[in-house]
């Protein structure tokens, strides 16, 4: 069937939704004239969707990646005011047993109120940790300045969760569509 209004046909936009595991080294950008994008790694046809990454991964952090061309949903997910929660797995090197204490009561970082972080050992290997960090914000290299500040070097960063939707298994470099289920968490949460 083809539908019109005063003779000009009326094409339905079908919004997608989809994850991806963001290798290092990819910028989160829709393009960039001099490296590698997120967008890069998706098929032709998907790149003509007028897809856009929601949110960013600084080129080095790697993790889950939510893209969709729902710009109503994209904003609600990125704007502060829904806190959506965004969950990483952070390996520092340092004094990890002090620093814990410091990420869990930073309040301001480098002079700019933060909202708290929630801070957990997952498990130490070493001189090394792996820290669980959740935050509600999203300022630019957010966990990565904290850590500084709390005397910590990052040696890897990963979003493992965004509000409720993990990466679970998915091998990094790659893509799939989100389910129903998970389009209805990200739709239809008390947050949003």
């Amino acid at each position: 069937d083809r539908i019109s209004v005063n003779g000009n046909p009326v094409y339905f936009r079908r919004f997608l939704y989809l994850m991806m595991n963001k290798p290092a080294g990819v910028l989160s950008a829709s393009r960039d004239a001099h490296a590698r994008t997120v967008l890069d790694l998706l098929p032709p046809e998907l790149r003509k969707r007028a897809l856009s990454p929601v949110g960013r991964l600084d080129k080095d952090s790697e993790g889950l990646l939510l893209f969709t061309n729902d710009g109503d949903l994209m904003q609600r997910l990125i704007h502060p005011k829904f806190e959506v929660s965004k969950l990483y797995r952070v390996t520092v090197q340092g004094d990890w047993r002090r620093g814990i204490p410091q990420l869990q009561t930073m309040d301001t970082l480098e002079g700019e109120s933060i909202a708290p972080a929630q801070v957990e050992l997952d498990r130490e290997t070493g001189e090394s940790a792996v820290l669980l960090i959740t935050i509600h914000q999203g300022k630019n290299r957010q966990i990565r300045r904290m850590c500084r500040q709390a005397g910590l070097t990052v040696t890897r960063l990963e979003r493992i969760a965004e509000h409720g939707i993990y990466l679970a298994d998915l091998p990094c470099g790659k893509w799939r569509a989100l389910t129903e289920n998970e389009v209805k968490t990200l739709k239809g949460s008390d947050e949003l």
